[in-house]
């Protein structure tokens, strides 16, 4: 068969695998314990065939809607663009044989479409809510949602029909990248956006800040707003990871900048349409991701209320307890994790959790069943490592499928200035070539320069899934959750006795992330049989630059 045909084949199976994970495994317990009213709705089919999603976000005549044009290259059906505030609704620009504006109330009870969650905003945002379908050869692999701008003061906020950081949140976790777009004229944050961008927590790693425009300011002035840029984003986004910021100018026309700018902007540009590309690619990662988080905030869900169902009494007095235990929740989410040993990062916000358990009848709520938790445990240590295992080693995705990505975007030219411009040979005739300097040698004592990583950062994105299912603590994991993983492997004991010792490079009897990804790879290399055995030494290219 060949490759490509077998890769299509991996990656539905692992699609049809979660769907078969969440409605065998999870979604009862969900049901059981009203997880959608706590969080999110109950995942559909929709949801995990739904294409890779890109949300972008902020301020008004920022460029959102120009730049999804400038991706498509052309215009799409429902789009305005101006320098006043022009969008005013939510737009999903999809995939479609013709061009056409679906409303919000169609796409919500469409079974195909990832969006029947957005009912229980009501008919407030689905009038504000719209399809916008078109044949473009990027909507094959990607869907983009166009958010209305987001304009200063409190009128704006209180004259919502929806609550619009809470439906933020909901395509934030749909989302597979959110841009920040920022116009370089106009470094405005406003208490609504900033509220935005405080609901986006959770998924630090899919934000992307694009600084846009910025072709139409001169050299030391790009530098006084990229810096005022990062110090108002370090206020708002309480990250310790730098975030990504991408400075360009993302519409149909020429740079207008020097050329010291022009190819600062053009590297930046072509920097972020290669981060888009990878999209498709990583989408499956992406779904188990999403998917491992939310086993975890519903194996932690379950056991709050539980707990608390626990403390309820069986006869009278039912509705004081409740007020009672709702009032000192917190008391009761430290005595939950010093229980059931539950990672902090698995609460729920104390006070969101208390306001959605004020309109509950705690009574009506089933006990803790234990075999639904087990059930949960099953996912994280059996179900979810095995399925990863079924990925290709070259990616999550159809090599053919990327193609047509970089097809799609094959017509964007980031603004090529013209050829003279950018031709760096000396004019004919040359005069005989002068040696270049000779570079520094190294001398025969210096160190060697240091080897490239054995593991590709797709397989360390695949190990750190699996790591993150393991319940790390403190970001280690013990040897007892990592023997069942290292076992399926099918190698004898005395050979994983060594890739444990290998692995464990600090000798503490924990492995980090770091350590566990070589863990995985030693056990990967040996159990294909490219390793015929373990090394007595790990090889200086296994050894992760974390711990050179």
């Amino acid at each position: 068969m060949p490759k490509k045909e077998k890769e299509a084949e991996v990656f539905e199976s692992v699609t049809d695998g979660l769907k078969q994970i969440y409605k065998s495994k999870i979604r009862p317990l969900e049901e059981a314990y009203k997880f959608g009213e706590f969080y999110s709705p109950v995942l559909t089919d929709g949801d995990f065939d739904a294409k890779p999603m890109v949300l972008l976000l902020g301020q008004y005549s920022v460029g959102k809607t120009s730049f999804i044009r400038y991706l498509l290259g052309r215009d799409f059906p429902g789009q305005h663009i101006g320098p006043e505030p022009t969008t005013d609704r939510f737009i999903a620009v999809m995939h479609g044989r013709e061009d056409k504006t679906t409303p919000g109330n169609a796409l919500a009870v469409s079974p195909n479409m990832p969006f029947r969650g957005l009912e229980m905003f009501g008919n407030g945002f689905l009038s504000k809510f719209q399809g916008a379908q078109l044949d473009s050869p990027l909507l094959h692999h990607v869907t983009f949602i166009d958010t209305p701008g987001i304009l200063s003061g409190e009128k704006q906020r209180i004259g919502r029909s929806y609550d619009f950081t809470t439906v933020i949140e909901w395509f934030a976790a749909r989302a597979d990248v959110i841009l920040l777009l920022f116009d370089a004229h106009k470094l405005d944050i406003s208490d609504e956006f900033r509220n935005a961008i405080e609901a986006l927590k959770g998924h630090d790693d899919k934000i992307r800040v694009v600084l846009n425009k910025a072709d139409r300011i001169d050299a030391q002035a790009l530098l006084r707003v990229y810096g005022a840029l990062m110090w108002s984003l370090g206020k708002v986004i309480k990250t310790p990871e730098c975030v990504r910021v991408y400075i360009g100018s993302f519409w149909d026309e020429p740079l207008q900048c020097n050329q010291w700018s022009r190819e600062l902007l053009e590297a930046e540009m072509r920097g972020l349409l290669m981060d888009l590309k990878n999209v498709p690619k990583n989408a499956a990662v992406r779904k188990v991701n999403e998917l491992v988080k939310r086993v975890r905030l519903a194996k932690a869900h379950a056991h709050i209320i539980g707990h608390l169902k626990k403390e309820m009494p069986s006869m009278f007095g039912k509705e004081k307890a409740q007020r009672k235990l709702v009032e000192t929740l917190e008391d009761h989410f430290l005595k939950i994790h010093r229980t059931y040993n539950l990672p902090v990062g698995d609460f729920p916000d104390v006070n969101k959790f208390r306001t959605t358990m004020d309109a509950h009848d705690l009574s009506k709520f089933p006990k803790l069943d234990l075999k639904a938790i087990q059930h949960l445990e099953d996912v994280l240590t059996i179900d979810i490592p095995r399925l990863m295992a079924m990925f290709p080693q070259e990616g999550t995705n159809n090599p053919s499928q990327l193609a047509g990505v970089s097809d799609s975007l094959a017509h964007l030219a980031v603004h090529q200035p013209p050829p003279q411009q950018i031709t760096y040979a000396p004019p004919a005739p040359a005069p005989a070539p002068r040696p270049a300097p000779q570079a520094y040698a190294p001398g025969p004592f210096d160190a060697p320069p240091p080897a490239a990583w054995a593991i590709s950062s797709e397989d360390k994105q695949r190990y750190d899934t699996v790591f993150n299912t393991l319940n790390p603590t403190n970001g280690f994991i013990s040897g007892a959750a990592v023997r069942p993983v290292l076992e399926r492997s099918g190698l004898a004991v005395d050979m994983l006795r060594q890739v444990w010792n290998l692995s464990d490079i600090d000798r503490d009897g924990h492995l980090d992330a770091d350590e566990f990804a070589v863990a995985m790879h030693l056990t990967r290399e040996l159990a294909s049989g490219s390793m015929p055995s373990p090394p007595a030494a790990l090889p200086p290219d296994m050894m992760p630059p974390s711990k050179r």
